[in-house]
Parts: structure tokens; C-alpha cells; sequence
């Protein structure tokens, strides 16, 4: 048959096909498998750590401050000073009476302020405009604007203690019925520094606590006698200074009989 050499060729293609590469045998087919995957180990899981509760702080309420109101401001009121003028040509002296120095000339028309006074006199202590320290006058060479009453009390602040002289010596004071007499050696101080002496007593004359004082002129004059009765409740009592021209020495106590 002329056709059958044809057929025999198609024949042979088919057989040929079922060897094609693109078909693997199962032992080709796990080979290949076996090359191509890999294992690749799951990664091992890491414990994620869980949170601890921590409870929030409980807030603390913090009281509101009261609001105080701000007082108001009172102004104080400024004090003022009775003050003087000087009626006639007169002293200022260093003590509340003209048994002490003198500090200073006052004429008519000096004019000042009064910043006390003293409890045993009337007399003044006074801040004159023209002097730059305070002296004391009596009341009856000035006149007043102003009620002195309302002030206080003054301490009586003698210069000195001298730095030239010692203060009197062997001080004694003797009794003869109601009058005490008081005897000191003399100081010898220069004539051009000679003020004497000064006597600040506390006695009793008619029933009345008196304050007393007393001046001698000259260093010669070492003694001095003065009254003094019974009948008040406080004790006499004195003492007594040298004086010079600058300044008083330490006062010296009297042993009053």
C-alpha cells in the first residue's frame, strides 16, 4: 500500500512523544523536588512580657487658700513738738536748773523745739535751731506753743566724766538736829578750769521730798549745809562732783547720817 510507509512515520512520532522532556518520571520528579525546597526552621517564638497593672495615684485635693483681705494702711500721725521762742536775753544750761554750767547765750527771738522735761522742775529740754545740741531752759525766759505735758521725761546727761580731775575726796557728812552738813577735801584745779563744785540732794523739809541743788563757785569752798527734817517715807540722800570748765568728774556718793 502506498500509504503505508506514511502511517508507519506517525507512528514513530507518537512513540517518540512520550519521552519529552517536559514530563518527569516520579523518581525525577522528587528529585527535583528535594533540590528545590529548602527547610528553612520556623523562628522560635519570643514570650512577650506582660504589662503589671499599676494603679494610678489617687490624687490628693489641695484646699483653696482663704483670700484675707489686706488691711488697710492707717498713716500714722507725726508728733509734733511744742516749740519756743526766747523773751529775753538768757541762759541754756547743761541741767534742769542754774545750778548747772552754762551751755549757751539765748537771746530774743531764738527760736526751738521742746523734745522733754524734767519731773523735779518745770524746766525744759530744748533743741534751739542755731545750736546743733540739745540744753535746758527755764520756762519762765520762752514762751511756749504747744502742750508740754505731753511729753516725756528727760534723762539729765552731764558732759564728763572729767579726764583732768579726780572726783573729791574723803566725802563725810555730819548731823546737828535738822541740819546735815557735807565736808570734802579740795581739788586742786587750775584757776582758769576752777568751777568749784556741784551738789544734787534729796531732802525732807516740811513734810515735802525735795530735790536740791546746789553750786559753789570756787574749789575753796569745801563744804555745805543744808535742812533736812523727818517726816517723809523716801530716805535723804546726795551727791556730790568737781567741777571744771569743760566738764563734771564722777560723782561721789554721800554716807547721809
Amino acid at each position: 500500500m502506498k500509504n503505508k510507509p506514511f502511517f508507519i512515520l506517525i507512528g514513530i512520532v507518537l512513540l517518540s512523544s512520550c519521552n519529552f522532556p517536559g514530563v518527569m518520571s516520579p523518581e525525577q520528579a522528587a528529585s527535583a523536588t528535594a533540590a528545590s525546597w529548602t527547610f528553612t526552621p520556623s523562628s522560635t517564638a519570643t514570650a512577650i512580657a506582660t504589662s503589671t497593672f499599676t494603679p494610678s495615684p489617687t490624687s490628693t485635693l489641695t484646699p483653696t487658700p482663704t483670700i484675707t483681705e489686706t488691711p488697710s494702711i492707717t498713716p500714722t500721725p507725726t508728733f509734733a513738738f511744742p516749740t519756743v521762742t526766747v523773751n529775753a536775753q538768757a541762759h541754756c544750761r547743761y541741767g534742769p536748773s542754774t545750778a548747772y554750767l552754762h551751755a549757751a547765750d539765748l537771746y530774743a527771738g531764738d527760736t526751738g523745739s521742746v523734745r522733754g522735761r524734767f519731773q523735779n522742775s518745770q524746766w525744759l529740754h530744748v533743741k534751739f535751731d542755731k545750736l546743733e545740741y540739745f540744753c535746758w531752759v527755764a520756762p519762765s525766759v520762752v514762751d511756749v506753743v504747744g502742750d508740754v505735758k505731753t511729753l516725756n521725761y528727760a534723762p539729765v546727761n552731764l558732759p564728763g566724766p572729767s579726764v583732768l580731775y579726780k572726783p573729791p575726796q574723803n566725802v563725810r557728812a555730819t548731823r546737828k538736829d535738822v541740819f546735815v552738813t557735807i565736808t570734802w577735801d579740795m581739788v586742786n584745779m587750775t584757776e582758769d578750769d576752777d568751777r568749784g563744785y556741784f551738789l544734787e540732794l534729796y531732802v525732807c523739809q516740811g513734810g515735802h521730798y525735795i530735790w536740791f541743788t546746789a553750786a559753789l563757785a570756787t574749789k575753796a569752798e569745801t563744804s555745805y549745809t543744808i535742812k533736812d527734817e523727818p517726816g517723809c517715807a523716801l530716805p535723804s540722800s546726795g551727791q556730790v562732783y568737781a567741777v571744771e570748765k569743760h566738764a563734771y568728774t564722777k560723782p561721789v556718793i554721800i554716807d547721809w547720817p
